[in-house]
């Protein structure tokens, strides 16, 4: 195996301390967050109180200002273990990132804090019933009224963290007239009259994680609530552009982790398990096929850790982005299956963390943006026709 070198001592250090963390405050309870379909708002107050939210915000923000490399570590442990209702990833960094890059100095000192500290829990809200991948084809309106303020009218679906969410970003049209060029983000806070959350969906994995639908019927917001004030009307688009790549390899640094946890898995179960008188891991078919799925996560690991690489570096491309997306999540649930099948009958038990992986896995392929919408954003790197 490649040694990975892109973690120091204190990296690693900091590893040590968010897996106690997760054995003790949310490994002995994930199962039951599954079956009622939400973890504990406890959680986030604990992950607040021992810094593990929002690291790499600001210290004057009430982060720690440390580099990204300390929340890729959060997404991989997370993921490893399978301990897949923790929202952290989100709530971190793709909520808390927005306000910082593009918020205002107000909108900043308001909400970082309580963000860094679990008071709030923060979510993003573009997907629609009606617009998934395509952001381009969002219906809700932010419509400017007379007096500075905006009407909000609207509906989203699959909303990671809504139904806990305090704070959401919610994407909405300003220039119904203009497409993407007449997108703006806004600031939503719980208890806003007219905004109102839906139920809990039901999913096929990520059960423990509360996804909801929410919705804007009327909701008055003031001036002050539109991110980053009047110089970002109508630069929504822009800015959902610009954090892509990050948010896409959040995806693929999961995807890589998850992999190669159930590869450990089922290499220690093909050791025990006796089939005809011997291990199942004796069979030919069993260990080539492990060589095989061993052989091409390593080559997604070093992938990834190139991009991360690039990513400190600001240099991290959407293409490039889309291809780790992309090539990791299909890996991922290529892996899955073939886990599963080795496990046999016992890898269709969900007390077996294999089967927990294999359904959490398939949502990779499609939130992001879809697979096939990355393979539209590479070609278009590469300067083919399109649609």
């Amino acid at each position: 195996m490649i040694e990975r070198t892109i973690f120091g001592p204190d990296h690693e250090a900091f590893r040590d301390s968010f897996r106690r963390f997760m054995d003790k405050e949310i490994a002995p309870f994930h199962e039951a967050w599954e079956e009622q379909g939400y973890v504990a708002r406890e959680v986030w107050s604990k992950a607040g109180a021992n810094g593990f939210l929002c690291m790499s915000l600001p210290e004057e923000y009430g982060g720690s200002g440390a580099d990204l490399l300390y929340s890729v570590i959060q997404f991989e442990e997370l993921w490893a273990r399978g301990l897949t209702g923790i929202g952290y990833g989100l709530h971190s960094e793709i909520v808390a990132p927005y306000i910082l890059r593009y918020g205002t100095d107000e909108q900043k000192k308001r909400y970082l804090p309580k963000l860094a500290s679990g008071e709030m829990i923060g979510a993003i809200a573009m997907s629609e019933p009606a617009a998934g991948s395509d952001l381009q084809a969002v219906r809700s309106t932010a419509l400017k009224q007379p007096d500075g303020s905006y009407l909000l009218n609207g509906s989203k679906t699959f909303i990671t963290n809504g139904w806990h969410a305090d704070l959401v970003i919610v994407v909405a049209k300003t220039d119904p007239a203009g497409g993407a060029k007449g997108t703006s983000l806004f600031l939503v806070e719980r208890g806003m009259p007219g905004f109102e959350k839906g139920k809990r969906l039901k999913k096929l994995g990520l059960k423990a994680q509360d996804t909801s639908e929410l919705f804007f019927d009327g909701v008055r917001l003031p001036a002050e609530a539109l991110l980053g004030g009047a110089a970002q009307e109508n630069r929504g688009f822009v800015c959902l552009m610009e954090q892509l790549p990050w948010e896409r390899l959040q995806i693929a640094i999961s995807a890589v982790a998850a992999s190669q946890a159930a590869i450990d898995h089922t290499v220690a179960y093909v050791k025990e398990r006796q089939v005809f008188g011997k291990p199942v891991g004796a069979y030919q078919n069993t260990r080539y096929t492990l060589a095989e799925l061993q052989t091409e996560v390593q080559v997604a690991q070093v992938f990834v850790d190139k991009c991360i690489e690039l990513l400190m570096a600001e240099k991290l491309d959407t293409a490039t982005a889309s291809m780790a997306k992309y090539w990791t999540s299909d890996l991922q649930c290529k892996v899955m299956d073939e886990c599963v099948q080795l496990h046999g009958g016992y890898g269709f038990m969900w007390e077996y963390p294999v089967t927990r992986a294999y359904a959490d896995a398939r949502v990779q392929r499609i939130y992001g943006g879809t697979n096939e919408i990355m393979k539209e954003v590479i070609t278009r790197a590469m300067g083919l026709p399109g649609r």
